[in-house]
């Protein structure tokens, strides 16, 4: 048990060794776009990746817009917890982005579903409407990918079969976005 830590650490360096760099220099390129196109940028999950999104949209909004007259128009799907519960109970806990989505979206807008298995129903609903509606989608996923790797425009793959390395290099990506956009604006 003494070493579990730096073993921990070390599976954790393997699978940032095997960052899908060019798909997640799409990633940036297309919130960058949404960025200058005034478009929105929504993000969801459950669980761990609902935090992931949430602390992404803080660091995005507030850090990449703080003292700029252009602001961030990025939104968390899950940070409402009354709207979710009120879909979740009326429809279906499978509803709860996308019936949100369907208030605000447009075509044009940005949809990132984070998901470790990939296989999140409400997050599949969520990003098969932006699909069919002319959004750009985007998955954070892990294990093999699940659904949605194949659903989306622009898959960002963890190849761990763990989900908290595979939450552990979502919340790196949600980070190294904020620094990079930051960069570049």
């Amino acid at each position: 048990m003494k070493n579990f830590s730096y073993d921990y650490i070390e599976q954790l360096k393997r699978h940032l060794d095997t960052f899908p760099h060019d798909q997640f220099e799409r990633l940036i390129d297309t919130m960058i776009d949404a960025y200058k196109e005034g478009k929105r940028i929504f993000v969801m999950g459950n669980g761990g990746s609902a935090s992931t999104a949430s602390h992404w949209v803080c660091d995005i909004n507030k850090g990449c817009s703080l003292n700029k007259d252009k602001k961030f128009k990025m939104i968390c799907l899950n940070d409402s917890i009354s709207t979710m519960l009120a879909y979740a109970n009326d429809l279906s806990y499978d509803d709860i982005f996308v019936e949100q989505l369907k208030n605000f979206f447009a075509p044009g807008d940005v949809v990132i579903g984070i998901s470790g298995s990939g296989n999140s129903l409400n997050v599949l609903k969520a990003v098969d409407y932006a699909k069919a509606n002319g959004g750009i989608t985007v998955g954070l996923c892990g294990f093999s990918g699940g659904r949605l790797y194949s659903r989306v425009d622009i898959p960002i793959l963890v190849e761990a079969d763990d989900m908290q390395k595979v939450e552990d290099v979502h919340m790196i990506a949600a980070h190294i976005t904020m620094q990079r956009i930051l960069q570049e604006i």
